[in-house]
């Protein structure tokens, strides 16, 4: 039996507007049931390649299939069969929460008691039953958020693409919304997500592509990228205001690299322990120390030079 095609194969992806290069040549391959996730901060180029993902921006240059077609021929086939959860929620405030899914839903061509019966559903799995009949205005961010979420949900998409699904929530919330998406997965939905919070891409992502400036400059797990990229941990030093830059050369054969930010020091090391002895030996004093693990945070740093939170 021949092996299943990916879900989504891109090869050159290229996206230009005007003398802009939103993304730059990328090829990367989504197979069915995984999570796969874009991180890199705004302007990295996640969005315009959500976009043509989505079949609603067309492809500059390169080749895009998604379901096994090309959306410049087959966009409204594709669309059918996708869920999309915009960064920026599109509700309808002057509609209940239950009407906001019936009436995105007539879209799809759904019958109304088709409709009904899956709005229930949907509307229990993002815990929203309670609030069927409410209006969306006065929900909160984190409510709103899981409404989107259901209301993607409708046509009961293969694929389900989400830009920063998260962005403004606070944490109790963000878990909410991780752990209905982690329950998506488990049901095998396919998940395709952006975002520059390296929480989430370790939270939700099988697979994972960095991006800056409109190019992939690594891919792989969360685990393999942080293996390859990084160190087993990550000393940080933070000093008074105007001493950042001090002499390191005592930790010299303790540290990988070493990056000064603005407001810390941080120094890769696999024995953070021996490295910090190593600093107050040396007299220095750091104000505050902290001693945590590599996150893909720091990867991107390695790579781009920049933290990956502008």
């Amino acid at each position: 039996m021949p092996p299943e095609e990916p879900l989504i194969v891109a090869r050159g992806l290229t996206k230009r507007f005007g003398s802009f290069t939103a993304v730059d040549g990328i090829d990367f391959d989504i197979e069915r049931g995984e999570s796969f996730g874009f991180l890199g901060p705004n302007g990295a180029g996640k969005s315009s390649t959500m976009r043509m993902i989505a079949a609603v921006s067309p492809v500059t240059a390169g080749t895009l299939r998604i379901l096994g077609r090309d959306p410049a021929v087959d966009g409204p086939a594709i669309r059918a069969r996708l869920g999309v959860i915009p960064q920026e929620d599109s509700l309808d405030t002057e509609l209940t929460v239950e009407e906001n899914l019936i009436v995105y839903g007539r879209y799809f061509d759904l019958a109304r008691p088709v409709l009904r019966e899956r709005a229930a559903a949907l509307l229990e799995f993002v815990q929203l039953t309670e609030r069927a009949r409410d209006q969306v205005e006065p929900l909160s961010g984190g409510m709103k958020r899981r409404l989107t979420i259901a209301r993607g949900l409708v046509n009961d998409p293969e694929l389900l693409l989400l830009d920063e699904p998260t962005t403004g929530l606070d944490p109790q919330a963000r878990h909410l919304v991780w752990d209905r998406l982690y329950r998506l997965k488990q049901q095998g939905t396919t998940l395709v997500l952006t975002t520059h919070y390296m929480d989430e891409a370790e939270q939700l992502c099988d697979r994972l592509v960095v991006m800056d400036s409109g190019r992939i400059v690594a891919q792989g797990t969360p685990t393999e990228l942080i293996r390859e990229h990084s160190t087993r941990e990550v000393l940080e030093l933070r000093f008074p205001p105007g001493e950042q830059d001090v002499d390191l050369g005592a930790i010299d054969g303790l540290a990988s690299r070493i990056e000064r930010l603005p407001d810390r020091v941080l120094v890769y090391t696999d024995d953070s322990d021996a490295a910090l002895a190593r600093v107050g030996m040396s007299g220095l004093q750091p104000a505050a120390t902290l001693t945590r693990r590599s996150t893909l945070e720091d990867v991107f740093l390695r790579l781009t030079g920049r933290q990956l939170v502008d």
